[in-house]
């Protein structure tokens, strides 16, 4: 049990002199006290302080003006849905992202009903389970005597253990936000008791979206929906036919999965709430059909959305559903080429370059040299990226040249393609025609498996050569540049596969404008080729030349430092 003496650190107990010095928590909750109108203040540095204690799940219990220190034991209680508390989930998220970005903060609803929906025995009959398991309490309340200290942390632990599901010697801490600071500004804001907004609510909600990689804009976005439904939230989300044109597509997390994320969210923020999710194939799916619908929750940038979803719901002789707007979130941390709202495409552009899937055990290959294999589609910009690795420092192995090369004349592959293909293929001076051979097989999958059978093993074995030249002269990377290494199965002879994605529509125009052929023969190419969803499948770094020239050499430089840091791991072991 954690309790502090009087100082201006964040956060200070007796066993320990200072939040550096304790230990992390993988899940917290966090109870704010403070009264409604003060908290804005009071949310970043209780937030930043609470980071330093938890560094996975941070849940946040809502009980403006609870009393910790009153002697009695309080209890929790039903706090009314009121415009306030809607901005200050809203705030919440916001300095979330901005102070502590890499925790997964809830603001749970379970104790906010209105007055009329409110039940005898309170908005916890018996303790409520959450998805993570709490591992210590924390509270902003203002510790006025550190000689209460004890007190007031078994007040907390208690009041904590009636409301979840959590261990009867949870660790309680109180923090400190530089709390003297805050209370000048606070002097500020005190105004005469006004009666609270009451927030309208409804008997269902709807909202749509794509729901990738959960982030404050959606945690906002269904928080708000969840304090406005009484019954019923209904969400619709984005399904294969309404991700086309989405920003790298193929890092959206699966459908089933980016459903279960959003199961597991609401039913730890209001458990009472009737949820369903069903895909979404068009802008408006149920919305525009279902009766019962009540309102529809929009920001500044979906209102549009929602003024049609309207005119077809009038158009089905449906009455229009109430458009409840709230703000887009700002990211303070977004770069010239994101958005300045925070998006799911931002986070996915962040993950370019990193490590998305564990490494494959790859212990029958020689720790060094530590060999990427390097893959994308026609006009995906993959040789050029292969040669800004070379020029960091790493062997580059061109395939395609390897692949001339096992065509020349007294090679195994040589004499086993006339064989198959027919002396007809020679030009005058005895080298095979590959433009004549393309013909052969184009179109012909058996043709072009009788080729590929040959062909394949031989540019293997002169890139196992190359590898092998490489190790013998003392170098620490090689970088594979191979159009076909996943469909040649060269995986294994490669520690990591790095895939490069570009939208199909920019790779027909870069290979029309590149090669001089029409936009019909590109999409063929393409079409021949494995897709980019696939290739990512397999990949365990994706890339993406996408934006500037500049970007994509921040984006490789990234890989770069990322992967001379898993090698020097791997070099120093377990």
């Amino acid at each position: 049990m954690f309790a502090p003496p009087s100082s201006s650190d964040p956060l200070t107990t007796p066993e320990f002199p200072s939040a550096s010095n304790m230990s992390m928590f993988s899940t917290g909750i966090l109870v704010l006290t403070s009264p409604l109108h003060t908290l804005p203040l009071r949310i970043a540095p209780v937030l930043s302080s609470a980071a330093q204690l938890v560094e996975r799940t941070l849940y946040v219990h809502l009980h403006p003006g609870l009393n910790l220190g009153g002697g009695s034991q309080p209890r929790p209680v039903f706090i009314p849905p009121v415009v306030d508390l809607s901005t200050l989930i809203s705030r919440l998220y916001s300095n979330a992202a901005d102070v502590c970005g890499h925790l997964d903060v809830r603001v749970l609803l379970t104790n906010v009903r209105a007055q009329s929906q409110a039940v005898s025995n309170g908005p916890f009959p018996s303790p409520q389970s959450l998805s993570h398991s709490p591992e210590v309490v924390l509270t902003d309340f203002p510790l006025q005597d550190p000689g209460e200290s004890h007190q007031v942390t078994q007040c907390l632990q208690r009041y904590t253990g009636h409301c979840y599901v959590c261990s009867p010697s949870l660790p309680s801490v109180l923090l400190h936000p530089q709390l003297m600071k805050l209370q000048e500004q606070e002097e500020e804001l005190k105004e005469p008791e006004q009666k609270a907004e009451p927030l309208e609510t409804y008997s269902d909600v709807v909202v749509g979206g794509t729901f990738d990689r959960l982030h404050g804009a959606h945690k906002t976005l269904l928080n708000i929906s969840c304090l406005l439904a009484n019954r019923r939230f209904l969400i619709g989300v984005c399904d294969q036919a309404m991700l086309k044109q989405k920003v790298l597509k193929e890092l959206i997390q699966p459908y089933p999965l980016r459903v279960q994320r959003l199961q597991e969210f609401l039913q730890d923020i209001k458990p009472s709430l009737q949820v369903e999710i069903v895909p979404l194939d068009d802008p408006f799916g149920v919305s525009v059909v279902d009766p019962l619908l009540q309102c529809i929750v929009v920001s500044e940038e979906t209102r549009r959305g929602g003024e049609a979803v309207n005119r077809k719901r009038i158009g089905n002789g449906l009455p229009a559903l109430i458009l409840h707007e709230i703000q887009l979130l700002k990211d303070a941390h977004h770069t010239e080429t994101e958005e300045e709202k925070i998006s799911s495409s931002s986070l996915r552009s962040r993950l370019l370059g990193t490590l998305l899937t564990p490494l494959k055990d790859t212990s029958h290959l020689a720790p060094l040299p530590y060999v990427i294999g390097l893959t994308g589609g026609s006009g995906s910009g993959k040789s050029s990226i292969a040669r800004q690795l070379e020029d960091l420092g790493a062997v580059r192995i061109d395939c395609d040249k390897l692949g001339h090369e096992v065509y020349q004349p007294g090679t195994a592959a040589y004499h086993r393609v006339l064989e198959e293909f027919g002396s007809d293929l020679l030009n005058e001076d005895k080298t095979i025609n590959r433009r004549a051979l393309g013909k052969k097989v184009f179109g012909n999958k058996e043709r072009l498996k009788a080729l590929t059978d040959i062909v394949w093993p031989e540019i293997a074995l002169l890139v196992k050569g190359r590898i092998s030249q490489a190790r013998q002269e003392g170098k620490q990377v090689c970088v594979v540049d191979a159009a076909v290494l996943l469909e040649a199965g060269w995986t294994d002879m490669v520690h990591e596969v790095w895939v490069t994605v570009i939208p199909d529509e920019e790779a027909v125009s870069r290979i029309t404008e590149r090669d001089g052929v029409t936009s019909e023969d590109a999409e063929r190419r393409l079409q021949s080729q494995w897709s980019n969803a696939k290739q990512v499948e397999h990949a365990n770094v994706v890339l993406s030349t996408l934006w500037e020239k500049e970007v994509t050499r921040k984006q490789v430089l990234k890989a770069w430092n990322l992967l001379q840091k898993r090698i020097q791991q791997r070099q120093e072991g377990p």
